[in-house]
């Protein structure tokens, strides 16, 4: 990956996007209070209270994901939409820093 025309940091693009913490999956909610039952159970989501969405912190894999299921599941608690989001090479560019190099 160049920046300014310099090696800012080598490897596939696997390996790249490896390296960048941010991952999570995300639940949307159409019912505000199964949003906010599940805003207090699951306290390390983030949690965004006008568009009832939780994003929980996750490398998306899937025991993670199971993990997350069984709880969502457990609680009883209906997410309306469920996505997750892995680190992409954008993710890579703004948040390496210059010079640093992966091999």
């Amino acid at each position: 990956m160049l920046n300014d025309g310099r090696i800012a940091a080598q490897g596939s693009a696997d390996e790249l996007k490896r390296l960048v913490p941010g991952g999570h999956v995300r639940l949307r909610f159409t019912d505000p209070d199964a949003y906010q039952s599940a805003a207090t159970a699951l306290r390390e989501a983030t949690a965004d209270d006008d568009a009832l969405v939780l994003r929980i912190p996750s490398g998306g894999s899937q025991r993670e994901l199971r993990a997350i299921l069984d709880w969502v599941d457990a609680a009883g608690i209906e997410a309306d939409e469920l996505s997750v989001h892995t680190p992409d090479l954008d993710d890579v560019f703004f948040t390496l820093p210059d010079g640093y190099q992966h091999r």
